[in-house]
């Protein structure tokens, strides 16, 4: 793998910690898109295939705010509130994650076709879930695994880079050795199926596998919001440090950055939104890897603009998805099937655009 200097970085202006950004017009831009992942959203909880009047949503929705007389069905209300809601929000959170986790390895790594995954992290929650499953643990047992064995994934990937990565290059090492733990722990995975039950467990574990929000409830958003979102504010606070690294570790350390232990915090926050998004969601692949793109050509190359973007084009990607994936079919499509469809054209279309160089 050829790691490159970007050949686009941001502005000067962008080197500064809570420098402002772009102009007027890129955030009335952010401020659409959040408009837009609103309405979504609200569409979202209306379509289906039990459908709601969208009157009814609106009417579901202010009722938990103030008093209001029904005027819908109890089905419509439990459909809402109970079911959509849960999973739309998850949606929303699990788009967002990847999409900024992506973003951030990117910038970090000043690849273009660098994902979340690029270090382990899917191949080892992948592993956890594998194993919890066969375990018969239940879905907390499932989440805790996953996560805990994701973040494990990284440890080891992180550390063969430190030890193997003084002779060399440390960002070449530690992307190869990412590709080596990852095909590692998806060989676990395969030997974890090979022995599961036939008939029970290994269709559990194909499926989780697949990618899916269908199981979500409001306990699961709970307790893997907190490190998304903390994870994300803090990579959204370290944004201006990523358009330094743009220009690579000398030119960074000449501005008085230490970027060993800079690189050690993006990575352990990005693996953290990671971890806790596949743990919910399963294997939901290329949204890390197209949505920041998108991103990038809406608002440029400045990471204090590129990451809250890609969070919200993130999550109304994959509510966009999901939606689909629940509506087109009697039976649900897995997140990771639809996104492998829509996204495989724009992959092939990144590599033609690679070999023109990263705009």
């Amino acid at each position: 793998m050829n790691v490159k200097t970007l050949p686009e970085c941001p502005p000067a202006s962008a080197y500064q910690a809570g420098a402002p950004g772009s102009g007027s017009t890129t955030w009335r831009r952010v401020a659409g898109l959040a408009a837009l992942v609103l309405v979504l959203m609200l569409l979202s909880l209306a379509v289906g295939r039990y459908p709601v009047p969208l009157g009814d949503v609106l009417g579901v929705l202010l009722s938990h705010l103030a008093p209001i007389q029904p005027h819908w069905t109890p089905e419509a209300g439990t459909v809402v509130t109970q079911i959509r809601l849960p999973r739309i929000l998850a949606a929303i959170l699990v788009g967002a994650a990847l999409a900024v986790s992506g973003s951030a390895y990117q910038g970090l790594f000043r690849n273009p076709m660098v994902s979340p995954g690029i270090l382990g992290v899917s191949a080892g929650a992948s592993l956890g879930a594998a194993i919890a499953i066969l375990l018969g643990l239940g879905m907390v047992g499932i989440q805790m695994l996953a996560f805990g064995f994701g973040l494990l994934a990284v440890a080891m990937t992180w550390a063969i880079g430190v030890s193997l990565g003084k002779r060399g290059d440390p960002v070449l090492v530690t992307v190869l050795a990412g590709i080596i733990i990852g095909t590692l722990f998806t060989a676990f995975v395969s030997l974890v199926k090979f022995v599961a039950d036939p008939y029970n467990t290994l269709p559990t574990i194909t499926f989780w596998l697949m990618g899916s929000l269908a199981s979500i409830d409001m306990p699961d958003l709970a307790l893997a919001a907190l490190p998304i979102l903390g994870g994300m504010a803090l990579l959204n606070a370290l944004g201006w440090t990523l358009n330094v690294l743009c220009f690579g570790d000398e030119e960074a350390r000449a501005l008085g950055l230490e970027t060993g232990r800079l690189r050690l915090l993006i990575i352990l926050a990005a693996t953290l939104v990671t971890a806790a998004a596949v743990a919910i969601s399963g294997i939901i692949g290329l949204v890390g890897l197209i949505v920041p793109h998108l991103a990038r050509m809406l608002v440029g190359p400045d990471h204090k603009l590129l990451i809250p973007v890609s969070a919200l084009m993130g999550g109304g990607f994959l509510l966009l998805v999901d939606d689909l994936a629940r509506s087109l079919f009697e039976v649900e499509i897995p997140l990771g099937i639809v996104t492998a469809i829509i996204g495989a054209p724009f992959f092939l279309l990144l590599l033609k655009r690679s070999q023109r160089g990263w705009s």
